[in-house]
């Protein structure tokens, strides 16, 4: 029996999936993330970042309870805008950037063509403090020092590809997302890094998703406990995966991911940039994965769970919210509520009727009406079949049925809930040549339970 090994490099927690040949997950291993971070850094320790995938790593083998030279591929999942600069000899010059740091707030671009950058990148939003493109920005004016040491920018993914295949390369998918590539040529945008004044040879070389970048090397041993010579392949974006690991690209549906905040992916056989909407190379050529984001996700159930009841568990939460009838007896939560002062983002703001479950049910609604526009963004008039839900909300019978019945569309759970490890490890098992073609292995691993 063959293995095939996806890990995922999320900003909240690291997960590493092991899954046979039949697409079923043997073990998992799940660690969080220890971020040093105040109001303004985010940062991820080089010896943390090692330390916490040993230990999912670890964690997922032994709960499979295989050999370590059964796992016959490896492949990531992973976070954007996350980087580390490294010097001429390849040491790190700093910790692991992640994409929630802050020190570039309130710093200026170098102007140009919005319209251009769109039609060349793909991405419909401007970037903005927390792309890698400003943060290095802010390196090069503030920190000289540490930018003229400078020779490599990886992204957290390109830093795991490099150590543990000594290849520097990165992923189209990843690459999209930083406002620095140039979908429509393959290659780094060089007019955005002539005005950055960054090198193009200072950035990996892109290859497409899924792409071979080498084999598991001595330095992997002593830096992971995996053996030396495992196919390594290069994987994507979270979100790019998750869709993968769902099926879209064979299925034609959407995949939605309600974690903190939400998101939409489908895949497309046309290149057409809009505002609103990131795109980016999808798993075969002459297609592309878009992307759609709204803030208005898990996060203020959380808050309210935190704030207003701390003696419940979410769980209970949504068991008092399955109670309650549609609209909430005339309560309504404004997107994001949890940015609001107090109750303020619930209207009316105080009512003495309304209990945890008339608020919990209203956070849900809300979150349900954003994903509403962020769908008829994505698909407009066309024929939408159905929804795959993911992330910790699809974990939640009463929260996919309001979005079955809001959006009035079929919503798919899937078997795995780990549709990011899934998905890189249908990569690496695509790689490997198990399966033919893509549409063969979703027809044999992707399952739903409801």
């Amino acid at each position: 029996m063959s293995y095939f090994l996806g890990i995922d490099l999320g900003t909240s927690y690291f997960k590493a999936g092991i899954f046979d040949e039949k697409g079923r997950l043997k073990g998992l291993g799940r660690q969080y993330v220890q971020k040093i971070s105040d109001s303004t850094i985010c940062e991820l320790p080089v010896d943390l970042f090692w330390k916490t995938i040993r230990n999912c790593l670890n964690e997922a083998i032994q709960m499979a309870g295989i050999p370590v030279n059964a796992i016959r591929s490896f492949s990531y999942s992973t976070q954007t805008n996350s980087f580390i600069l490294l010097d001429t000899r390849h040491q790190p010059l700093t910790p692991l950037i992640l994409w929630p740091d802050k020190r570039a707030s309130g710093m200026e671009l170098p102007d140009g063509d919005e319209a251009e950058l769109m039609r060349r990148t793909g991405l419909g939003i401007l970037p903005d403090a927390q792309f890698a493109i400003a943060k290095l920005y802010w390196f090069r004016k503030h920190q000289p020092e540490i930018w003229k040491k400078t020779r490599h920018i990886l992204s957290i993914s390109d830093f795991l590809t490099f150590s543990l295949t000594g290849q520097i390369t990165c992923d189209y998918s990843t690459a999209a997302m930083s406002g620095m590539f140039d979908i429509v040529d393959g290659s780094w945008y060089s007019e955005i890094l002539e005005r950055m004044e960054i090198h193009a040879e200072m950035l990996p070389i892109p290859q497409g998703i899924g792409s071979y970048a080498g084999e598991t090397t001595v330095r992997a041993v002593n830096l992971t406990g995996l053996p030396a010579g495992i196919p390594f392949f290069l994987g994507a974006l979270d979100h790019h995966m998750a869709a993968v690991g769902a099926g879209i690209p064979s299925n034609g549906f959407i995949s939605e991911t309600t974690g903190t905040v939400l998101s939409c992916v489908d895949h497309v056989d046309r290149y057409i940039p809009q505002k609103g909407l990131c795109l980016a190379p999808g798993l075969h050529n002459g297609c592309f994965f878009r992307m759609i984001f709204n803030e208005n996700g898990a996060a203020s159930l959380e808050w309210y769970q935190k704030n207003y009841a701390p003696e419940y568990s979410i769980r209970e939460l949504l068991e008092m919210a399955a109670q309650v009838e549609p609209d909430c007896e005339g309560l309504k939560a404004f997107p994001c509520a949890a940015t609001y002062p107090g109750l303020s983002g619930f209207t009316p703001a105080s009512h003495v009727r309304y209990r945890h479950g008339h608020y919990v049910r209203a956070l849900l609604e809300s979150t349900v009406y954003s994903l509403q526009q962020m769908v008829v963004a994505l698909k407009k008039d066309s024929t939408l079949p159905a929804i795959i839900s993911s992330g910790g909300g699809s974990r939640s019978e009463l929260w996919v049925n309001i979005k079955s019945v809001v959006i009035n569309t079929p919503f798919f759970v899937p078997e795995c809930t780990e549709l990011s490890c899934m998905g890189a490890a249908m990569l690496g098992a695509l790689g490997t040549s198990a399966f033919d073609d893509y549409h063969a292995l979703v027809n044999t691993w992707v399952r739903f339970r409801e």
